[in-house]
């Protein structure tokens, strides 16, 4: 090294958001719960800088920490998704931690805590940056999980989550064990190095890509590696499930993708079979097991897992069009799923929450703009013409057929026939049902906020795709030319 520290400025956001962490989590300390909602809005704020100083980065690639941490249009793109699930996340829960008694300014310092390791994993350049950032993120999700100590559902979802969390990660630790071992190195330019120079890749070397692959299936829950998602996201509380579902999703696809298509890039013949089949059975698993689901933290638990198996499928074609399609994609989840879940914290009866599709019958007579939203969410996720969720599966199977995965995107468009079934029967009980005992009201106005703007995003997207697409367009070609 020429100088005594490395050049700090590519990972300064990051360096932003864990000091703006740890100053609130004093300021919690020492404000005790009388903190939690001036907390909450601090941490949105600290997301929001964190996203601009993200934004107004230098352009190019910059590496930095010795090759261990990557800063690339693909990480800015990605950065700016998961900063937004996470304030939004955090918007929606100020209603529902004051009126559930979880007034706890440590739920806000959890979250940005674990968006600091979710920024350093979709940065990470080297199989060791990418442990330490996924396990920041990990501890603090496990905590969060089980925030609500007085709740065996919640206690329960935090104890499987850090279970199978530690299961995944041992598998993704001998995995880049053996990565190191038959390659002589960690590092992801390395990798690439090595397999650029005509080098066959031993049996060693794909036997940790697969382990790899595994361990990374585990976090976005992409079948057969899916097993804790419904029971996680029924247990926890409702905000904790919203961010689950969008933020720490969007930074393991970005991890999935960067790992792929980066160092094993030249491999993609051999990793290409593992995500057909994750794709494939993620697609058919969250299609038909969400139809007899009546809990509807459990139908979207579903729902993602499927809404993975549709991203991985531009993943499987390998190509800058199919990191793309991965990109739109992600961008356009994230919007209708936080709006889908703010919906979800809106069902109160009685001061209590319900979680049952029944108890939306009649809503559109009750509440009609509560009802319109659904429906734009149901429908986009549904992939239904014109809104977003469309256009998402649009991109991923272009870029499937245009590397002749052909099979692969008409299973793709036969599972969203499948899918549509759940999102559309939802929209039937909320217009003609018989009407349910009302939603306690009026909406927060935090959650009418969120709303808003997912509703629009997601109504509107047709009108303007050209920030995202552009966007997107950019990140996957500096991706795959880097």
């Amino acid at each position: 090294m020429n100088a005594p520290f490395p050049a700090l400025s590519p990972a300064l956001p990051e360096i932003f958001l864990v000091l703006c962490g740890f100053a609130l989590l004093l300021y919690g300390v020492f404000r005790g719960d009388r903190s939690t909602r001036s907390v909450g809005y601090l941490a949105v704020l600290a997301l929001v800088i964190t996203a601009r100083l993200v934004i107004g980065g230098a352009d190019g690639r910059a590496v930095t920490f010795e090759g261990l941490y990557v800063v690339d249009s693909f990480a800015r793109f990605m950065k700016v998704l998961v900063l937004l699930g996470s304030a939004f996340s955090i918007l929606i829960a100020r209603g529902y931690l004051e009126r559930e008694n979880m007034k706890r300014p440590e739920f806000a310092v959890l979250i940005v805590l674990a968006t600091f390791g979710m920024l350093m994993m979709i940065s990470a350049n080297d199989l060791i940056s990418l442990y330490v950032g996924l396990e920041t993120q990990s501890l603090a999700l496990y905590v969060v999980a089980a925030m609500r100590r007085d709740n065996a559902k919640s206690s329960e979802a935090g104890l499987k989550y850090f279970l199978l969390g530690a299961l995944s990660s041992g598998m993704l630790l001998y995995g880049a064990s053996l990565v190191y071992g038959f390659s002589g190195t960690t590092n992801f330019d390395g990798v690439a190095r090595l397999l650029m120079q005509g080098n066959h890749p031993s049996v060693g070397l794909v036997a940790g890509l697969v382990f790899v692959a595994a361990g990374l299936a585990f976090k976005v829950s992409a079948v057969p590696f899916h097993m804790w998602t419904p029971d996680v996201y029924e247990g926890a509380p409702t905000p904790i499930t919203a961010f689950f579902a969008v933020a720490p999703k969007v930074a393991a696809v970005a991890l999935f993708v960067r790992v792929l298509v980066g160092p094993f890039g030249e491999m993609v013949g051999e990793w290409r079979q593992i995500i057909y089949f994750c794709s494939v059975a993620s697609m058919l698993l969250g299609s038909f097991a969400a139809i007899n689901q009546h809990n509807i933290k459990r139908l979207m638990a579903y729902s993602s897992i499927g809404h993975i198996g549709y991203a991985l499928v531009g993943l499987a074609a390998g190509t800058e069009e199919g990191v793309r399609g991965v990109l739109i994609y992600m961008a356009i989840y994230v919007f209708m799923n936080v709006g889908a879940f703010a919906v979800i914290l809106s069902m109160r009866q009685k001061g209590r929450m319900v979680e049952e599709i029944a108890d939306l019958g009649g809503l559109s007579r009750r509440q009609p703009m509560l009802a319109a939203a659904m429906a734009v969410f149901m429908f986009s996720m549904a992939g239904i013409p014109p809104m977003a969720g469309f256009f998402g599966k649009l991109y991923v199977f272009l870029a499937a057929i245009q590397a002749q995965l052909y099979v692969l995107a008409v299973l793709g468009v036969l599972t969203s026939v499948v899918g549509a079934f759940y999102y559309l029967r939802i929209i039937k009980v909320m217009y003609f049902d018989q009407p349910a005992p009302a939603f306690d009201g009026p909406v927060e106005f935090e959650v009418s906020a969120v709303l808003t703007v997912t509703g629009l995003f997601t109504l509107l997207f047709f009108v303007f795709p050209s920030p995202i697409l552009s966007a997107a367009a950019r990140a996957a070609a500096a991706l795959v030319a880097g």
